[in-house]
């Protein structure tokens, strides 16, 4: 019996920002789609964020934002992905992020998706189901 691997997803609040009703509840329905799901907590360090993210061997990292430091922290979690040679974990995010700055974060490759308030989570599992190889 050949068993497919389950998508593994690392979700975290990068910074200051404590309000996660919203990660919750993404997290509860990736799991409910079948996805093995990590969710790191509040308050975590982009550094932190990385190494969980190699330690877990996840595919996706999905940052959670609503402190408005997403210029920052997107890139510096990009670049240590980078660094560390984990290119190929793909990084998405959501949270409260005005529409020119998801546009300058994904075309500068900081991001491969940005999900809004207001998007279904059924949106988010097919992205996800989509995009990961």
């Amino acid at each position: 019996m050949n068993e497919e691997k389950k998508i593994r997803v690392l979700l975290a609040k990068p910074g200051l920002d404590g309000h996660d009703r919203g990660v919750k509840v993404v997290a509860r329905a990736l799991r409910d789609a079948g996805m093995e799901v990590i969710y790191t907590g509040l308050h975590q360090t982009p550094e932190k964020i990385v190494a969980a993210a190699i330690q877990e061997d996840v595919d996706v990292v999905g940052l959670s934002l609503l402190s408005g430091a997403h210029m920052t922290l997107f890139p510096r979690v990009k670049k240590l992905l980078v660094e560390a040679g984990a290119e190929n974990i793909l990084l998405m995010g959501g949270g409260i992020i005005p529409e020119e700055d998801i546009n300058e974060l994904k075309a500068k490759g900081y991001a491969e998706e940005i999900f809004t308030p207001g998007i279904s989570t059924d949106q988010i599992v097919a992205w996800i189901k989509s995009t990961v190889k």
